[in-house]
């Protein structure tokens, strides 16, 4: 089972998108039979048999064993995937284009260059799969708490800076057999989050009457 898979398909993303089927999709992170979906979802079996169907046609979810119970055959299967994004190359005609309107300050143009960065990575992992190639790739993830406005402004202009300086250092337009890479460098607040809700630490939050503890004042994630 992969970590995330990306969804390309519209008809998968559909798919993937009705309540019964999400629900079916989690439960299969743990393989299991139509039988022992029912059971734990509250379904009849003909009603988890169709939707498994469905989902095994668009490559959600795989067939693990066929196990005999007496005179009958029972399939087990489990998700293809611990969880998945659907690419904007599935809703193709009105996907967002970073070219269209560029602004560094826009909050909308950062979301249109994540959806890029989906469709993109989505791409290669489908083609790496076919061909059985890894791809390369790196990611650095960091949290970082500003004392007031000036200081994230005076970062990001670093930031800038030292990003420039850095791909003027190793660019290459003319190198033979060079290959082209996408960077992208983006700063965003943390929505709040609902008390009881995990952060993006996967830390419960606490109530707004309840003592809250020190801070630090960044934290660096491992490379994903």
């Amino acid at each position: 089972m992969l970590d995330v898979a990306v969804i390309e398909e519209p008809a998968a993303a559909e798919a993937s998108l009705d309540p019964i089927r999400s629900r079916i999709l989690a439960a299969l992170a743990e393989p299991g039979s139509a039988t022992e979906l029912a059971v734990r979802l509250g379904l009849t079996r003909q009603k988890v048999n169709y939707h498994l169907k469905e989902l095994e046609r668009h490559r959600l979810v795989g067939l693990v064993e066929e196990r005999r119970k007496g005179n009958v055959s029972e399939r087990v299967y489990c998700a293809t995937a611990a969880s998945y994004v659907i690419s904007p190359s599935a809703l193709a005609a009105v996907s967002p284009d970073p070219s269209r309107s560029p602004d560094q300050l826009s909050a909308r143009w950062l979301l249109a260059l994540g959806a890029r960065l989906v469709q993109e990575v989505g791409a290669l992992l489908t083609s790496g799969s076919r061909a059985r190639k890894r791809v390369a790739a790196f990611a650095l993830a960091v949290e970082v708490r500003f004392a007031s406005a000036a200081d994230r402004t005076a970062f990001t202009d670093q930031l800038a800076q030292a990003v420039t300086a850095l791909i003027s250092r190793y660019h290459d337009e003319s190198a033979p057999g060079g290959r082209r890479h996408r960077m992208i460098v983006g700063l965003h607040q943390i929505p709040d989050a609902q008390p009881g809700v995990p952060d993006s630490r996967g830390e419960p939050q606490q109530d707004p009457g309840e003592t809250q503890g020190h801070e630090p004042e960044a934290r660096q994630e491992s490379p994903g």
